[in-house]
């Protein structure tokens, strides 16, 4: 690890060693939110699509899912929705070539170093949404990224570990064994720094390498990998249209070639444009189309509904987050038109019922990313409850009836 990089995590350990006990209720009881507040680390996250789609909602960035990425296969990666902002890889860290890296960081491309022990999930996160111009920020990281547009990386990784917003967030993860392993961890690294003599570089790299996620972003033609570990960004090359996964794809396949056959210890998730995005004006499309042939319907025959039983959406509908605003918005192309002026009644009913098919289709999708959202929501709240108290009190009643031993010697024997 860049030396920057351990003496701030040294630094972070001394404020664990000398600083006020953090926890003043008893370590079995759950961490309280100004336990939580008060706290100065940042806990580990996995690599969950659906804890890093809630922490993105809670930042305000609207606009944008996070979906893993089973495979790296070409057919695989076509499947993902467009347009792809970004890639997370989480892995097993270990320093790349300092001389692939930038002089310095390029004019118009953010990037942060990771300051703070345990803070790279939203290291990475950051590092792809603020490239993204057409993203909605939210307004706290949009004036945090207005306040650092001028910063250095190290700077911007400073200002990330002191942003109360972010981190209250990041951390609301946090369960209280999760936070007295971080401040042991930290403790543990600071004493056995001071009582060991310098080691070589290589072999103070391995034993330390630990997972991390790193970010692939494509940004005004260049792709990047943004390590916050690593003091400035890496181009990977240029690219046209969409075809910056090809130059990111090597790269990844390049660390994961390094495990042993049968080792999984790496995952890839994507930051992509939410399909919400895309079905609600198709489902304004698809209404005021339909509107538009009922009007015609009803000029030609006004009995016609006698011919037609189909039921559809014929009106604005919040619970599939369709408002009146983008059917008056959406635009009924030339051809319909044509359509619609020389079709006859059986004609035009016949081209109703392909919308209504169409219409079923699109209302689908549209409540399968809502029940994805509402699913997200539920995984992230089990995860962020602390279930270590009932653990220990289950294990409590268990010693009281004497038979945790039997269970230890019955798992030593098998």
């Amino acid at each position: 690890m860049a030396e920057r990089a351990k003496r701030r995590r040294l630094n972070d350990a001394n404020s664990v060693l000398e600083g006020p006990r953090v926890f003043p209720h008893s370590p079995s009881a759950p961490a309280t939110a100004d336990d939580k507040q008060n706290w100065n680390g940042f806990c580990e996250i996995e690599s969950e699509p659906a804890f890093f789609n809630v922490i993105l909602k809670e930042f305000g960035v609207k606009g944008v899912k996070v979906q893993e990425v089973v495979s790296l296969d070409d057919e695989m990666l076509e499947l993902l929705p467009r347009p792809v902002y970004g890639l997370i890889f989480l892995f097993r860290w270990k320093e790349d070539d300092p001389d692939k890296q930038e002089p310095s960081c390029p004019e118009g491309l953010w990037f942060a170093n990771q300051t703070v022990s345990n803070a790279c999930a939203s290291v990475a996160l950051l590092n792809i949404v603020n490239n993204i111009p057409e993203v909605e920020l939210g307004e706290h990281l949009r004036q945090f990224k207005e306040l650092t547009s001028n910063f250095t990386p190290a700077l911007r990784g400073d200002a990330i570990g002191n942003f109360h917003f972010v981190k209250q967030i990041h951390n609301s993860f946090a369960r209280k064994m999760d936070m007295l392993n971080g401040d042991l961890q930290l403790k543990n690294e600071a004493t056995a720094r001071k009582q060991r003599s310098k080691q070589p570089a290589d072999g103070e790299h391995e034993s330390e390498a630990g997972f991390h996620f790193i970010a692939f972003v494509p940004v005004d033609g260049r792709v990047w990998k943004l390590d916050g570990l690593e003091r400035q960004p890496q181009c990977l090359g240029n690219y046209k249209d969409e075809d910056w996964l090809s130059h990111a794809k090597p790269v990844i396949e390049g660390r994961m070639a390094e495990y042993e056959e049968g080792q999984i210890e790496f995952a890839i998730l994507s930051l992509v444009r939410d399909p919400t995005l895309d079905l609600i004006p198709k489902l304004a499309n698809n209404l005021k189309i339909f509107q538009e042939i009922s009007t015609r319907l009803n000029s030609l025959t006004p009995d016609w509904r006698d011919f037609d039983s189909t039921a559809a959406l014929t009106e604005p509908d919040r619970g599939y987050g369709l408002t009146l605003d983008p059917i008056n918005r959406a635009i009924v192309p030339d051809e319909v038109r044509q359509r619609l002026d020389n079709e006859s009644v059986g004609d035009l009913l016949v081209f109703r019922q392909e919308l209504v098919t169409a219409q079923a289709g699109i209302r689908t999708l549209i409540k399968e990313e809502q029940q994805s959202g509402r699913s997200d929501d539920e995984r992230a709240a089990s995860r962020r409850h602390d279930y270590g108290p009932a653990v220990q009190a289950w294990l409590r009643m268990l010693a009281q009836k004497m038979i945790i031993e039997p269970l230890l010697e019955a798992t030593i024997t098998d």
